[in-house]
């Protein structure tokens, strides 16, 4: 490896030793994430892994990739990177969970204007926490450097994921019926979406200071608030698909309840959401109040303090709740399916 140089690529903007020190530096947080099915270290041209045994012939594979948008922004301006990653493995694994699909492995791209092998370490060891958290496999990725397309500071993070599940466990949306409930999960906060809006809330572009104050009703600095990583929904959830009929879920993300909640269900229905149910963060107080922005606007773009939503028939919400929260999730009857109506109503 440390044959492979070039001077005049160096001159160019890329430096590949430093790439290959930021692969030593990171194998370390690769390897928390090993689990049955890994079959070699990174390095290699493909990340392999052996699917399991199943009991039937009809596994299926579900996938999903996502980045982090320009949450990015807020990292880069507080230089904090080693949670970036958790939020782009949560952005991913939170969506094929709504399939009943265990995530099995994730692979992260992350496009650099210049490779510091430090920050390129804080933030793989976000990646792999992430991976962690869902547990699966970190079997491989792509770091590239661009110089002259980015600056040297700056970078972007994608990933994917793929999962598994037995075909006769896909929950099909067009089983919810009127007077299924919908339970909510809690977030812990912003999560990844919404950030564009929020930057120009605060002003953040002309005010990089306000990153900095302490606000008293977070209990926190705006920054802190902000890089709090998503939370990450697998266990629970999966979960709750193994032991109770679940109809249909859904992730919380960009375009709020009113995108998401309605791809949980066939047409000819519409939810109902009941305000008081939910347990709404301070920040998105913080953010209506300073940006005067109102309350479907801030429904159609943030998660309003619920990360992920399930389906359930009513007779089983007490159940559900209660496995819910024997993993320490906050959550609650946040609303009902009705028939009549379209789209999501804030009661």
């Amino acid at each position: 490896m440390n044959e492979s140089f070039s001077e005049s690529y160096k001159d160019a903007g890329v430096d590949v030793t430093s790439g290959y020190k930021a692969v030593e530096l990171i194998k370390k947080h690769v390897a928390k994430t090993k689990i049955p099915g890994v079959m070699e270290n990174i390095g290699g041209f493909g990340g392999l892994f052996a699917l399991p045994k199943y009991n039937d012939n009809e596994p299926v594979l579900v996938s999903g990739t996502d980045g982090v948008g320009t949450k990015l922004i807020i990292a880069m301006m507080m230089d904090k990177h080693d949670t970036i990653g958790i939020d782009c493995v949560a952005m991913c694994v939170n969506d094929i969970i709504c399939a009943a699909a265990k995530p099995l492995f994730f692979l992260d791209y992350i496009a650099v204007g210049k490779i510091f092998p430090q920050k390129i370490e804080q933030i793989v060891s976000g990646v792999a926490q992430g991976c962690v958290q869902a547990g699966c496999a970190l079997v491989g990725g792509e770091t590239a450097e661009h110089p002259g397309m980015m600056k040297e500071e700056e970078y972007d993070i994608a990933g994917f994921s793929v999962g598994i599940v037995e075909k006769s466990k896909i929950p099909d949306k067009n089983k919810v019926v009127s007077g299924d409930v919908i339970i909510g999960i809690f977030s812990s906060g912003v999560h990844s979406n919404g950030f564009s809006l929020t930057r120009k809330v605060f002003d953040i572009k002309n005010n990089k200071n306000i990153l900095e104050k302490h606000f008293d009703e977070l209990g926190k600095t705006l920054g802190e608030e902000l890089l709090i990583p998503t939370k990450i929904y697998v266990k629970p959830v999966l979960e709750l698909f193994e032991k109770l009929p679940v109809r249909s879920a859904c992730n919380i993300t960009g375009g709020g309840f009113q995108e998401n909640i309605p791809r949980a269900f066939g047409d000819n229905l519409g939810a109902v959401i009941n305000i008081k149910s939910l347990e709404i963060p301070v920040i998105f107080d913080l953010i209506s109040k300073t940006g005067n922005i109102p309350q479907r606007d801030m429904f159609n773009t943030y998660n309003m303090g619920v990360g992920m939503c399930v389906i359930t028939p009513a007779q089983n919400a007490d159940e559900a709740l209660n496995i819910l929260r024997s993993f320490g999730e906050k959550t609650a009857v946040i609303g009902e399916v009705k028939s009549g109506i379209t789209g999501v109503k804030l009661d």
